[in-house]
């Protein structure tokens, strides 16, 4: 497959441009943003077992991160704040690398079953305070840190994107088994994976270990 190249004849490069294909912004669009979290974006976010976190690095390139744990982990701290754990993962720390560079945070709130969502923009902060992290021990396992997050935005999300997709539609749920599994994926795209079927069945099998062993 060859290289995709965009026109540069219908390239968007100007707001102007850009706003003139759509209808102006409702005045319920723009007012909706709040500057802290009132009692309906706290009780999203109690309710919320994932939320997803956009950064940026430095350099300028954007990365998203999935965070998922027990229904309501992130603490609100006040209406102005809020703390996320950070769990056991793979250690290449790239959320907490671009903070480090550029606080500025997206976050987007998700609850199974809801179509609309919460998103939440501020300014993010590491934080190694034993008074935030004793609260947020799971399995008698206290997170190495965690990102304090001060609102400057908030504001509910509409259901086209999730009715559109038909996330939570089980008729529309796809067989996983259709795609080769996370670990033969990952060792196809590095040093390869074993041609042995058994063999990969045991590498599966060890990641469902290593998965118990370090949710937390």
């Amino acid at each position: 497959m060859s290289d995709f190249k965009v026109d540069p004849d219908f390239t968007i490069t100007d707001e102007q441009t850009l706003r003139s294909l759509f209808p102006a912004q409702t005045a319920l669009a723009i007012h909706k943003c709040q500057n802290l979290l009132d009692s309906y974006a706290q009780d999203f976010i109690r309710r919320s077992p994932f939320v997803c976190i956009g950064t940026q690095h430095a350099d300028g390139r954007a990365d998203v991160s999935p965070r998922g744990d027990p229904v309501g982990f992130v603490e609100i701290l006040d209406q102005h704040t809020l703390a996320i754990p950070d769990r056991p993962g793979n250690n290449r720390l790239d959320s907490l690398v671009n903070i480090l560079a550029n606080p500025n945070v997206g976050l987007l709130f998700i609850i199974p079953g809801f179509d609309d969502t919460l998103r939440v923009n501020g300014q993010a902060s590491l934080v190694t305070d034993p008074a935030i992290l004793g609260g947020m021990s799971v399995n008698g396992r206290q997170p190495k840190l965690a990102i304090v997050i001060k609102v400057s935005e908030a504001f509910m999300h509409c259901a086209k994107a999730f009715r559109r997709s038909h996330l939570w539609d089980p008729e529309h749920f796809q067989d996983r088994r259709d795609m080769p599994s996370l670990s033969k994926i990952i060792l196809d795209q590095t040093t390869g994976a074993p041609s042995d079927a058994e063999a990969m069945r045991q590498i599966d099998a060890d990641l469902e270990v290593e998965y118990k062993k370090s949710m937390y």
